[in-house]
């Protein structure tokens, strides 16, 4: 009996050791050696100042950006969730037929854009269809008083494509080099 405790001991000590310090030593130090961008949070600066991760969305409001898709959670990270609501639930309608107003209807050919309206499944999604972002270019380039081309182009460079999955748009990315891109502008016009 004793030697059998002996042994279930040290096989637990030793599992121990390799489960909870070992392998997170290990996977860490390859993470920050292989991948030391996505392994710190994927954050993205504007001028040495922390503006926000490439990984969680956030709100943006002012005409001159983009918008991103709506939150259930209100993009607050430490409580991601998403509404749940499925295709057939009355609430689902009542929450897109809020969101719409939003998004006026230029042309009756194009469709206010689904990801603009409904919310995704985290609540913290950063991305966007290049549908929904060129949706967008109108708005936007009247605020930057930018030439919707010239929007467009910027759009185009920033689709991402997956192997798995649809085209999206980080809409934060989007945003950092739209000041970029309004601040070279400004720059040539004065």
């Amino acid at each position: 009996m004793i030697i059998m405790l002996t042994n279930a001991l040290r096989l637990t000590l030793l599992l121990s050791i390799l489960t909870g310090l070992v392998y997170p030593l290990l996977t860490t130090w390859l993470a920050q050696t292989l991948f030391p961008q996505q392994a710190n949070g994927s954050l993205l600066q504007r001028d040495g100042q922390l503006v926000g991760s490439a990984l969680i969305g956030q709100p943006f409001t002012s005409p001159g950006y983009f918008w991103s898709r709506p939150s259930a959670v209100e993009y607050h990270a430490d409580g991601s969730g998403g509404s749940n609501l499925g295709p057939l639930n009355p609430q689902l309608t009542h929450t897109i037929q809020q969101q719409l107003p939003h998004w006026p209807q230029r042309d009756v050919t194009v469709p206010v854009p689904v990801d603009l309206v409904t919310r995704s499944a985290s609540g913290l999604d950063p991305h966007l269809s290049p549908a929904a972002v060129y949706y967008q270019v109108p708005r936007v380039a009247a605020a930057r008083q930018l030439p919707n081309s010239v929007l467009t182009a910027l759009v185009d460079a920033l689709v991402e494509r997956p192997l798995l999955g649809s085209p999206v748009v980080n809409v934060l990315r989007l945003n950092l080099m739209l000041d970029r891109l309004s601040a070279r502008a400004q720059a040539t016009t004065e």
